[in-house]
């Protein structure tokens, strides 16, 4: 049985199309802490280009921010990590984020402030994304 070239074409969209990618175009960090506080909170922000890097993913704050420099450098050009430092009760302007997010399977975001045992907030649905810190960790939310 012959394939036409047309024929081939639309299964090689519709598989395309049935690739969720990650919809964020912009993220706003703030911080709710006291602004006379002397801290630093490090949010990163983690694109995720390849299914089986998302199969290995650390599961928690810990696992990320403790093996973060071998894992980075393991996902050569599956991954893209956006680092923003917020001095806190500082609005931070819109962080700078990759050219090629759209492309992204995934999207998440970690923050050193939170709890040790939390696990990554996926952002990947999210349009505009706000992160607030507060006194119990990171606040994630569609900001309007």
């Amino acid at each position: 049985m012959k394939f036409s070239y047309s024929v081939i074409t639309l299964l090689v969209a519709l598989l395309l199309t049935s690739v969720s990618r990650a919809e964020v175009s912009s993220i706003h960090i703030s911080s709710r802490l006291d602004p006379n506080a002397i801290i630093i909170t490090q949010v990163d922000i983690v694109f995720v280009y390849s299914q089986e890097l998302l199969e290995q993913f650390p599961e928690t704050k810990t696992d990320w921010y403790s093996k973060q420099r071998q894992f980075i450098a393991a996902a050569g050009a599956n991954l893209d990590v956006v680092s923003v430092f917020i001095p806190q009760g500082f609005d931070s302007e819109t962080a700078s984020l990759p050219a090629r997010r759209n492309d992204a399977l995934k999207v998440f975001v970690y923050a050193q402030h939170d709890d040790s045992k939390a696990a990554p907030v996926d952002i990947s649905e999210l349009s505009n994304v706000l992160v607030e810190i507060d006194a119990f960790g990171i606040l994630v939310s569609r900001r309007d």
